[in-house]
């Protein structure tokens, strides 16, 4: 950060061509477009396919609004579709049923750090002739495992994919960034218009764009966590080793599903309580202790006033509606220590009678 002030190069100095090559070799070769934010990297990405208007985009309920919001804002229409039980991500065979004539991408989440099928909704995307663009901002250096042995990152599958470095990321920054992530150079090298004012050298316009720059001040700080971020996932992947150990057993509670083909990163430690009338009062109660939980996410996205153009009725998606009223996501980084996590799990053990 000091070689950074010393050369007051603070937009697109040379830390971010740096970070942005790094990044590309940390996810097996792919090409990496570091942008504003990863709100930004999803409305980039959806701006280089040039779908027209109205065109539908499939995407799950159970997400942040930001996947939503994006196609929104470019005049697409958000088509939702229900997520699985146990994994919380997107039910592939909910996309397929979604699909029609105005069908122009599909938006895979791979939520709270594990991926989405990645091996189907590549197929159905393949046969289909669309697009699928993979909002990686909760599981950037996972991986998945497809049928024939192929192992890829997550957000380096797809057409493209996209992630954030927003402090809490697993590799966050000290304030906003993103980044797009894809395997074709072409396709790379538009995307950098993209995200520059549509030009491919200063003055000169081939497209329209946005202003949609990671600072250098990020990039450099991005840099050095980077080299953090092996450790830091193997990190929370102990701790999230030591929570289904110690919670497994306890009755009321289910701890995440894994899928067996793909890693899982943790960004957030999710467990679902099956009385979802006892959720608020664990989170209270956790609360009361010192202990602090969030719910990720407590109204489902076609609940939102803003999407209520959608038509979606209460009951549409039964699974999200469900999560929502039912998921917590426990206190999970790479320095909680072991006799911090153990206080977690005895209070959480005690509101439960154990």
């Amino acid at each position: 950060m000091r070689e950074v002030l010393d050369s007051a190069a603070f937009i697109q100095g040379p830390a971010v061509g740096q970070f942005a090559a790094e990044l590309g070799e940390y996810l097996g070769g792919a090409h990496v477009i570091p942008c504003a934010n990863g709100t930004d990297a999803l409305t980039l990405a959806l701006m280089n396919l040039n779908l027209p208007t109205g065109a539908e985009v499939i995407t799950p309920a159970f997400t942040y609004v930001a996947t939503l919001e994006a196609a929104a804002l470019l005049g697409l229409r958000p088509v939702l579709v229900d997520v699985l039980p146990d994994t919380f991500n997107v039910d592939p065979a909910a996309v397929e049923a979604a699909i029609t004539p105005r069908t122009g991408a599909i938006v895979a989440v791979h939520l709270f750090g594990q991926c989405a099928d990645l091996e189907t909704l590549r197929s159905i995307s393949t046969r289909h002739g669309m697009a699928l663009i993979e909002d990686n901002a909760q599981a950037l250096g996972a991986t998945f495992r497809f049928g024939d042995g192929e192992t890829a990152f997550a957000g380096a599958v797809g057409a493209v994919g996209t992630t954030s470095f927003f402090p809490s990321k697993n590799l966050g920054g000290l304030g906003d960034g993103g980044a797009l992530l894809t395997r074709d150079a072409e396709r790379a090298a538009l995307l950098h218009q993209l995200a520059n004012h549509g030009q491919s050298q200063k003055y000169y316009h081939q497209c329209i764009g946005l202003n949609s720059r990671l600072d250098t001040l990020q990039a450099a700080l991005l840099r050095v966590k980077l080299r953090q971020l092996p450790h830091n996932t193997a990190a929370r992947q102990a701790v999230a080793a030591r929570y289904d150990a110690a919670l497994a057993a306890v009755p009321g509670i289910a701890i995440p599903a894994r899928d067996a083909r793909s890693s899982h990163v943790f960004h957030q430690y999710t467990i679902q309580v099956e009385d979802g009338s006892r959720r608020d009062a664990l989170q209270l109660f956790l609360q009361k202790c010192g202990v602090p939980t969030m719910i990720y996410y407590p109204l489902p996205v076609h609940a939102q006033p803003a999407y209520a153009y959608l038509g979606y009725q209460a009951g549409k998606f039964p699974v999200a509606e469900r999560l929502c009223g039912a998921v917590l996501s426990l206190p999970i980084h790479p320095l909680l220590t072991a006799e911090q996590q153990e206080y977690v799990i005895v209070r959480i053990s005690e509101f439960f009678g154990q």
